[in-house]
Order: structure tokens, then C-alpha cells, then sequence
């Protein structure tokens, strides 16, 4: 029984966790051939006081990285 465990800055909205255990069981289920049914899932939102990467806290050193809350915003034009 495949068990996936999405741990994650905070900010993502329940649409996209809804959208990630979809996706992600469809493509599991086919890779491994295995029952979507067996597949589980558990997202755990970190803080970035919580989670560092090369001797320093992801509060300390990384702004933005994988963090929407905290990702400036997007100001790029788009053109039909």
C-alpha cells in the first residue's frame, strides 16, 4: 500500500492539495499498478521556523523559496 507524504510550506488552498492527491494517485496507481484505493496520502504544512537546508532555518536565509504566502507578486502582463 503506497503511502506519499507531501510536507510543504504553508498557503496552499484545498483546491490544490485536492488536485495533487488526484493527480499524484492517478499517476502512482499506473506506475506502480496498484488500486488507487490503496493509495494514501497525508500533506503536512511546515513553517519555515521549522525546516532549514544547509545549517540555516529557511526563515533565516530563504525568503520566497516555495512559499506562496511569502512569494512577491506576480506583476508580468499577459497578452491575448
Amino acid at each position: 500500500m503506497p503511502f506519499i507524504r507531501i510536507d510543504m510550506f504553508p498557503g496552499r488552498t484545498l483546491e490544490q492539495k485536492r488536485e495533487l492527491a488526484e493527480v499524484l494517485t492517478r499517476e502512482v496507481s499506473r506506475i506502480a499498478k496498484c488500486k488507487p484505493e490503496t493509495i494514501n496520502f497525508i500533506f503536512t504544512d511546515v513553517s519555515r521556523e521549522d525546516w532549514g537546508r544547509n545549517g540555516s532555518l529557511f526563515c533565516d536565509e530563504y525568503e520566497y523559496e516555495n512559499d506562496p504566502e511569502d512569494a512577491p507578486a506576480d506583476t508580468s502582463v499577459q497578452s491575448s
